[in-house]
Formats: C-alpha cells, structure tokens, sequence
C-alpha cells in the first residue's frame, strides 16, 4: 500500500443499498437496472442512446465489427495508447497502422493521421489520452477523407470540446468504466454513435446475435455475449449524481498541481487543444530519467506511474506482420521515456499534492 495512491477509485454512500435491491431481486445479469444506467449516462451526455458493454476494450472490437472492418483493411492508431487500441484492430483481421504523437501533447495530430491514409484505410482509432480531447481537426479532416472515427475515449468521459462532450464528436466513441475512470462500475464500457444503426448492429452482437423484440429469439447474425450485468450497473447508477462533482475536483486538483509545478524545472506539463476542458483523469508530466525517479517516489510511499505504452517497443506489435509504422516515431518513444503520472483523484488532500511535488523536485534537483 502506498501512502499517497496514484488513484482512489469513489464509491457513492447508496452502493450497497443499491446492489443489495438487485440481489434482491433474483435479476442479477443485465435488465432494467441495466437500461436505466444507459439511459441516464445517454441523458447526462446529452445523446441518444448509450450502449453498455463488458469493457471498453470489447466496445472498440464490436465497433469495428459494426462497420464491418476486417482482413485487407487497415486502421490508424497511436503509437503512444494502451495496447488494447490496438489489440482490437488485430483481433478482427485489420491491420494496425502505427501513427506518431505530438511531443507536447502525448495525443496524435489530424497532419500525421492523414499522412498515413492508404487506399485501405478504412478507420482512425485516436485516443483522447488522459481524458483530454482531440483537436477538433481530427474529426474534421478524417470527415473530408471519408474516413471513419471511432475515439479511444476510454479517459474521457466528462470532458467536453468547445461544449461539445466527448461522446458526441466522433462517429462512434468508446469510453471505459474501470476503477480508475471517473464513472466506474468496477470493469465495463460504454458506446455512443452518431448513426442509430451502428448502435443497433453492436446491441445484436453484444447479445449473441439474436434479433430484438423476437418471441422466441431469433439469430440473425454472429455474436458474442458483452452484456452489462445489473449489479455492476447498480454501482455506475449510484455514482451518476456525483459525476460533476468528482469532474471539478479533478479540475482543481490538476490546478493545483500546475501551480506547484510552475517553478520547477525539468517538469513539463501536457498542452491540450484549443476549447478542450479535460476530465484529468491522469495528470502526466515529462521528466528526464523517469524511471529512477518513478522507483525512487514509489519507494518513499508515492504511488506515480509510467502514462502509457511506445506499442512499437511491445513485442507484440513489433513482431506482428500485421502490424506496421508510419515513418519513425520520435514523439511516441519520448513519451515512452519520459511521461509520469502523479497521483490525482477527486478528494486527494492539498498537502498530498504539495508532497508530491516536493518529493518530486528534489529528484530534479539532483540531475
């Protein structure tokens, strides 16, 4: 245990009660508890629909299957992302086009996504990383080539672009619900679309295959079974009323910690785009040596991390003839080297952040 965590995940005070209600009920798989959390977070977000699913990794492998992505097809995505990003686009037969980031943003540029088009090119998968928007000229410039968004928004829930949410921008967004989001229901994923349709397609898959409104089921289709059970959609229920406070205790803290840092040199905080307000659900900075700093915080009781993953340096992906890099990727294997997550959450204490802070200048100060 680490006296100071990376991240607390908030369980809302009716949990149990709530949980307790579905135990009650003998419907413990997904059912109107679930429907009810997908209405609500659809009504928060200001949407339609939003979809429920097992995780946001099983979202994006069912978004790409609505659409119908698979051998001879190829997909853009960061280099710097979790590897799941990626994973998907292999998981259905495409193959993974790495992109580079942008050195003061970590998130990939709508110049380098176009660079990257070839006649089959069929999607982007940008990630709004550490829940801070894309730029807008993302969307605008895959639009105008005809090429389809799916957004990586599994840190993004909350955040907005211009007023715009993230989950109303791209053609379809995926976002997380692990504990370390800001919505969690311990592990699951929600999706948004622009076009009712896709969201149809992904409902059938996510229950099998089967068609809906049929007594008795009919299949039309291959499935998979990515259903949202009620009790883990009773905890993501009880958390809905308190998202807007949890979002504005990010904000202030990710304040505070630009102040803290502002004299110290050596820690360089990310840029966001133009209009964004991100939910900071990691506040990363860059810094030199960052793996002797990272064990040296860690030993002393902090709990920071590495931001992501350079997925050209994964063995995985560097092995996979599937998988192949735009050019080089100076930008993805700096943030590899040098992106360092410090400890934020909604309720973490001034003095904390002031130790962190502390703690980490020092290490800076000694080259």
């Amino acid at each position: 245990m680490f006296r100071i965590p990376l991240m607390r995940p908030t369980v809302a005070p009716d949990t149990g009660e709530r949980i307790a209600k579905v135990l009650e009920s003998g419907m413990l798989t997904e059912g109107s508890v679930t429907r009810e959390f997908e209405s609500s977070v659809a009504a928060w977000l200001g949407v339609d629909r939003a979809l429920s699913v097992t995780s946001c990794t099983t979202g994006l492998e069912a978004a790409l299957r609505a659409l119908g992505i698979g051998p001879g097809d190829e997909v853009l995505v960061p280099d710097y992302t979790y590897p799941a990003t990626a994973s998907v686009v292999r998981l259905v037969g495409a193959e993974v086009v790495l992109v580079d980031v942008e050195h003061d943003t970590m998130r990939v540029s709508a110049a380098a996504l176009e660079a990257a088009i070839t006649p089959r090119t069929r999607a982007a998968l940008p990630v709004s990383l550490f829940g801070s928007p894309l730029d807008a000229d993302v969307y605008g410039v895959m639009s105008d080539r005809g090429i389809t968004v799916i957004e990586d928004a599994a840190c993004s829930l909350g955040a907005k672009l211009c007023d715009a949410p993230v989950g109303t921008l791209a053609d379809l967004s995926v976002f997380s619900l692990h504990p370390r989001k800001l919505l969690t229901t311990g592990e699951g994923g929600l999706i948004t679309a622009r076009d009712p349709a896709l969201l149809d397609w992904i409902d059938s898959y996510k229950h099998f295959g089967m068609e809906p409104g049929q007594a008795p089921p009919r299949f039309v289709r291959i499935g998979n079974n990515l259903k949202l059970s009620n009790l883990l959609a009773a905890v993501g229920l009880a958390q809905l009323p308190h998202l807007e406070r949890l979002i504005a205790g990010r904000r202030e803290a990710a304040a505070r910690y630009d102040a803290l840092l502002e004299p110290v040199p050596g820690a360089s905080a990310l840029r966001f785009a133009e209009g964004a307000l991100p939910t900071h659900q990691t506040y990363c900075v860059r810094v030199a040596k960052r793996d002797r700093i990272l064990s040296e915080l860690r030993a002393e009781g902090i709990e920071v991390q590495i931001g992501s993953y350079a997925l050209h340096r994964q063995p995985a992906f560097a092995n996979d003839a599937g998988v192949r890099t735009a050019g080089d990727l100076p930008g993805s294997t700096e943030a590899d080297d040098t992106a360092l997550a410090l400890p934020l959450y909604a309720d973490i204490a001034e003095s904390d952040q002031q130790e962190v802070v502390d703690a980490l200048a020092r290490r800076l100060g000694q080259g």
